[in-house]
């Protein structure tokens, strides 16, 4: 009767820890499920995806602030000496 016991106190352990982590990882369980029934999907195409052209532009210049105009006086100059304090 012990044996029987301790049989179902175990099972009864591992289903409640597979719950706790089902509960604490299920964002990313889902995204990895959701990549696996991709993959195995034998009518998915990556290429029909919609791309959002707007934050993947690959023409977006790699240089986000241009070098100052050097004909503008205002502009400061880059060979001077910076002073500290």
């Amino acid at each position: 009767m012990a044996a029987l016991t301790s049989a179902l106190i175990a099972i009864a352990g591992v289903i409640l820890g597979w719950i706790a982590i089902e509960m604490a990882c299920k964002p990313c369980l889902e995204k990895g499920r959701e990549a696996i029934d991709r993959s195995l999907n034998p009518d998915y195409d990556p290429d029909d995806e919609d791309v959002d052209t707007s934050s993947s532009d690959v023409r977006a210049p790699l240089i986000t602030n241009p070098p100052p105009d050097l004909s503008d006086p205002s502009a400061a100059d880059p060979s001077t000496a910076i002073k500290s304090v």
